[in-house]
């Protein structure tokens, strides 16, 4: 009989390679795909195909968040409260969800006015088919999101999950914001001879079908190439109330949720650059180069960031990527690009991608630390709990910038009849542009200032963290195992 070759004493138990970290990123990726497509051109499809006027569009979404402040706590206590099954506690519903999900996306960008120009009917379709998304993306992200804390308590897995997950991340949201400019816009040339980009409703319909089935592969890899190695609680007794009543006694979690809401808000914000290529540089392919300047970046520094995080931590490196962003942000509302400089601009968003890009690439190995921070001062395991909270304050974040983007975008003169056939007006231009920077100046200035003077978990405080955790879940395994022999 071969005897098992012993584990290296430094080799933690629950480690993972990179054939996992990668396939987990793909869950993220098939967020992404549908995600990045409707939070980035849903509300040009609104205002430009539908006619809606953009205080209406942001009542919309507006109304639709204020029910995912109950829909996504919903979510959070009955994915917490499932018992695990065969194929684990949070897997299945990738494979249960997909489908849907990316159905909805699809239907949000479905031209309903080849049927009927009622108002009422347009607006109903428009709040129907865009809460039916939001509920659906909620039910299959929560759980993909507490999925990585079950993958593997190793704190370089965790880091290299994170890190994967910003690659998934980066190739889901990369493909709309790439590939849609080219498949959604038509050219059109007005009486004076000057060339611009419009809308076309077909187009943006069939880029949602590429979306959804590229987002459905995505999600069954996903599915088949995880697997969950930290056991969930087979009776799970959550007192969601307690549950949450200690998240929001602990700091951690508190900035946490605060960074969610800008970090979130901020990227959703940065979704109305679409109307500056279009109205203020009239030239929509910019959307294309500002996209690669905010992913180049991250692909760069994607290798480089777990040594980074494990030589300075990842508060201190999220801390100083978000004062580079912020700085650039900055410079960008005091220089204010001429329409003949979308240099600028774009070499701007290069430099606020390069600070971005340490933020992004730590962000979901940062909710794992809390997650764990909580189970070590509470006793109480709470993954999804705390995720459907931080997912909520996420969404909280795109309501704000969705809400005051557009009621912004209106009170500097967008009006949908005017603009969305034509490029660049006298005075409305030049008040998107001061709206697309000023709003990222202020948000990163906060963001640096949260991570630095109010995030209290530095790479010293979380060591011994990470080993009561282990040891929390080695004596737990061998708990299971004792009781299984006993059997």
């Amino acid at each position: 009989m071969k005897e098992k070759k012993a584990k290296p004493e430094n080799r933690h138990p629950n480690k993972i390679g990179i054939k996992e970290a990668a396939g987990y990123a793909l869950g993220d990726g098939g967020n992404l795909f549908v995600l990045t497509y409707v939070s980035s051109f849903l509300k040009v499809f609104y205002t430009d195909v539908l006619k809606i006027a953009t205080d209406k569009v942001a009542t919309l979404f507006l109304v639709t968040r204020l029910w995912d402040a109950i829909n996504d706590p919903i979510w959070g206590a009955i994915v917490a409260k499932r018992k695990p099954g065969k194929s684990g506690k949070y897997r299945p519903y990738l494979k249960w969800i997909a489908i849907p999900v990316a159905l909805a996306q699809l239907i949000c960008f479905y031209d309903i006015t080849r049927h009927t120009d009622n108002t009422l009917v347009i607006m109903i379709f428009a709040y129907v088919t865009y809460i039916s998304f939001g509920m659906l993306y909620t039910g299959i992200n929560v759980p993909y999101g507490s999925l990585a804390s079950v993958i593997t308590d190793d704190p370089d897995g965790r880091t290299l999950l994170s890190t994967f997950r910003s690659i998934g991340g980066g190739i889901g949201g990369a493909a709309p914001l790439l590939l849609a400019p080219i498949i959604i816009y038509t050219k059109k040339t007005d009486n004076a001879g000057n060339t611009y980009n419009v809308v076309d409703g077909g187009g943006m319909f069939k880029f949602a079908l590429a979306m959804a089935v590229c987002a459905i592969l995505f999600y069954f890899l996903c599915y088949g190439t995880t697997k969950e190695r930290v056991k969930s609680d087979a009776n799970p007794q959550l007192n969601v109330k307690d549950a949450y009543i200690g998240m929001f006694k602990s700091r951690p979690f508190i900035v946490l949720a605060v960074t969610g809401v800008l970090i979130s808000g901020q990227l959703q914000f940065a979704s109305l650059n679409q109307y500056l290529y279009k109205n203020y540089f009239c030239n929509t392919n910019l959307s294309i180069l500002g996209s690669i300047a905010q992913y180049l970046p991250m692909a760069l520094m994607i290798p480089v960031t777990p040594m980074l995080v494990r030589k300075f931590g990842k508060k201190e490196l999220a801390g100083f990527g978000s004062m580079f962003s912020a700085i650039a942000a900055i410079a960008c509302y005091l220089i204010k690009p001429k329409p003949d400089q979308p240099w600028i601009f774009m070499l701007v968003l290069f430099i606020i991608g390069f600070g971005y890009s340490f933020v992004s690439i730590t962000n979901w190995a940062v909710v794992a630390d809390v997650i764990d921070y909580q189970f070590v001062t509470t006793g109480v395991k709470s993954e999804s709990a705390i995720y459907a909270v931080y997912t909520l304050c996420r969404k909280l974040g795109q309501t704000l910038a969705d809400y005051g983007g557009l009621m912004l975008l209106g009170k500097v003169g967008y009006d949908v009849q005017l603009m969305s056939n034509s490029g660049y007006v006298q005075g409305v231009s030049e008040g998107i542009l001061k709206v697309c920077t000023i709003i990222p100046a202020i948000t990163y200035t906060l963001i640096y200032l949260l991570y630095r003077f109010g995030y209290p978990l530095t790479k010293e405080r979380l060591e011994p963290i990470y080993k009561e955790v282990q040891t929390a879940h080695e004596s737990e395994q061998n708990s299971v195992a004792e009781t299984a022999e006993v059997k």
